[in-house]
């Protein structure tokens, strides 16, 4: 059922549940990243710990609980979203309309920008970029995570590169993150910390 992935992460701790704390703030990036949605992130993230605490006996020590935490938090992701497929939330887009803020400056509008652009994309193409861009998982580390072959992660990587550029109106070859990447990669970092 859940397989731990062969990236060593370090000294490997006696008890590995001492070491679930370190991970949080990763865990609810991805978690922000795929559900869109900070109270139901901090939902799946608890899921995903009382999952992982449950079943310690599963992970193989010395390889990277990080990988193993993240592949319990995409399974149980998919396993709510499978659950909820009949579900229209937010048809007219009413709450969406309310949670809009006005940028105070440039950079702001540019996140604000790729923000809605990256929300346009599937949880499929969210979830590679973050692994892959944010996280900086090899493709075969994330193509372990998710379950599937490393030319699915690839193709998946260079479609959602592709629809992101397109969505933000980016000529071919120019960077996505040319003008914006420190405050860009700030938010989307593993440590969750915002930009100034």
């Amino acid at each position: 059922m859940m397989q731990s992935a062969a990236r060593p992460e370090g000294p490997v701790t006696a008890d590995p549940r001492d070491a679930l704390p370190d991970h949080l703030p990763a865990l609810r990036a991805f978690a922000i990243s795929l559900t869109r949605n900070v109270s139901e992130a901090d939902d799946l993230v608890q899921d995903t710990i009382v999952k992982a605490w449950s079943n310690i006996e599963k992970f193989t020590p010395g390889t990277d609980l990080r990988a193993w935490l993240f592949t319990i938090l995409r399974n149980a992701f998919y396993s709510i979203r499978r659950k909820r497929k009949r579900e229209v939330a937010d048809p007219d887009g009413i709450h969406a309309a309310g949670l809009y803020e006005k940028p105070h400056h440039d950079g702001r509008l540019a996140m604000t920008d790729f923000s809605r652009a990256f929300d346009q994309l599937s949880p499929e193409h969210r979830e590679v970029l973050i692994l892959i861009g944010a996280n900086g998982y090899s493709c075969e580390e994330a193509a372990a995570m998710m379950g599937v072959a490393v030319g699915t992660v690839k193709s998946r990587t260079n479609r959602a590169r592709a629809r992101l550029g397109q969505l933000l109106g980016l000529a071919a070859g120019e960077d996505v993150l040319a003008d914006e990447a420190a405050g860009t990669l700030a938010v989307m970092s593993r440590s969750g910390t915002q930009a100034a």
